[in-house]
């Protein structure tokens, strides 16, 4: 007996994590899920534990982890988007703090940028899974039907919509760039080519309020709506009456009569798989006529966080490690969220051939392009929702784009002075 409490004794200061019932819970597309779950599998029989996947589409995920994070009752692995730490933990304690668990979970694998970028008022409140970054990408397919080149500017995508329609049927797009439920394309379609004509992001870092003038975003406003008045992308009221379906789940996208979207390099598979004749190929990002900048949108991705209310954080942080670092995490997620920051996990990967060629050069472009710094303040719930709702009521008449532009300022101003 004495020497059997000697070996738990030494098994507990070692900090081994004992068999544990755990909750991972995360949003993407079928690809993701697919792939993730495959991964808590490998590393659940590797580590001796079991681990309920609770998933779900982009759609409401935040509202979902906030009311859980408010009850207590969150899984007790988490992915979280980057710009929520601010939200849900401004002074570190929303989450557990990883830096107590570096015996478990190598943390040399991550830059002390990549660290820093997860960590909240000193803690660690989440690893990196990748960097990402908005990228164009196109179907190949039904540009070569129209016989056509993949555009490489904004002027070439609008001449080559007059072309497919003519060659294709009206009923065909080179591009989105729409409204839907959260309005996200319209919105970051709006910020880039008002980035790129100021060489300006959205949130003016040294005083935390918006960097544009009215007159600049209308410009970028009267820029995206006229990319529905010529056909090129679906007007707001298509989308809204098509039920606000996302765009990959649409017949029109997978049978190539959309060709085009402006999306997150990390959701290539999530795009490209739906896709029926053909794939996507990303293309540097398109530039207005005196762009200052290409105005590359780009951003930690999303973390992998452990609740600060786990019953087993100890085993937590042994999953965390696994699908991060280790062989069995690292093959079977693969690509699912981009490339991945770990160092190992991106070497690995890299040499066994994985990675999606077309997934490599998207994330290549992101990497390389130029333009300012984005601020975490563009992804803020009522700055998004502020942008949304007035270029919604631009593209129905209700307010000019001048309206709109004053309206989105003040509104986005008035919410950054209050934090």
């Amino acid at each position: 007996m004495t020497a059997l409490a000697v070996i738990l004794a030494l098994g507990a200061g070692a900090g081994t994590a004992q068999a544990a019932d755990l909750r991972m819970s995360w949003w993407g597309g079928d690809s993701r899920h697919v792939a993730t779950q495959e991964a808590l599998k490998a590393c659940g029989e590797k580590h001796g534990h079991t681990i309920q996947a609770e998933f779900t589409g982009w759609s409401g995920h935040q509202e979902k982890v906030a009311t859980q994070l408010a009850g207590g009752t969150e899984a007790d692995i988490m992915q979280i988007n980057w710009p929520w730490l601010p939200l849900f933990s401004l002074d570190g304690s929303g989450f557990a703090d990883l830096n107590g668990y570096k015996d478990v979970i190598d943390l040399g694998q991550w830059s002390e940028d990549q660290l820093a970028s997860g960590t909240m008022n000193g803690k660690l409140n989440g690893l990196p899974v990748s960097t990402t970054g908005r990228v164009f990408f196109f179907n190949k397919a039904t540009f070569d039907k129209a016989g056509l080149p993949l555009p490489t500017s904004w002027n070439e995508l609008i001449e080559g919509a007059a072309v497919i329609k003519e060659k294709l049927g009206q009923d065909y797009y080179p591009f989105d760039a729409a409204g839907g439920s959260d309005g996200l394309s319209a919105i970051l379609n709006v910020s880039l080519v008002t980035t790129q004509m100021t060489g300006k992001d959205l949130i003016d870092p040294a005083t935390n309020t918006v960097a544009w003038t009215p007159e600049e975003l209308q410009k970028g406003i009267e820029f995206n709506k006229s990319l529905a008045d010529k056909g090129v992308i679906r007007d707001w009221k298509t989308v809204a009456g098509g039920g606000n379906v996302d765009l990959f789940e649409l017949p029109a996208w997978s049978e190539g009569k959309i060709a085009g979207s402006y999306e997150w390099d990390s959701t290539y598979s999530k795009f490209n798989d739906p896709i029926k004749d053909g794939e996507l190929v990303p293309v540097k990002l398109l530039k207005v006529e005196g762009a200052v900048t290409e105005g590359v949108y780009r951003k930690p991705s999303m973390v992998f966080s452990i609740s600060r209310n786990s019953k087993d954080p100890q085993a937590a942080a042994q999953m965390v490690n696994c699908l991060l670092n280790e062989p069995e995490g690292i093959q079977a997620l693969g690509d699912s969220r981009g490339i991945p920051s770990s160092r190992i996990a991106a070497e690995t990967l890299a040499e066994s051939g994985v990675i999606n060629p077309q997934l490599l050069e998207a994330h290549k472009i992101v990497m390389e392009g130029e333009g300012p710094t984005v601020s975490p303040f563009n992804e803020h719930p009522e700055v998004r929702e502020i942008f949304r709702d007035a270029l919604e009521a631009h593209a129905y008449g209700q307010i000019s784009s001048e309206d709109a532009a004053h309206e989105i300022i003040d509104g986005i101003n008035d919410v950054l002075a209050g934090l």
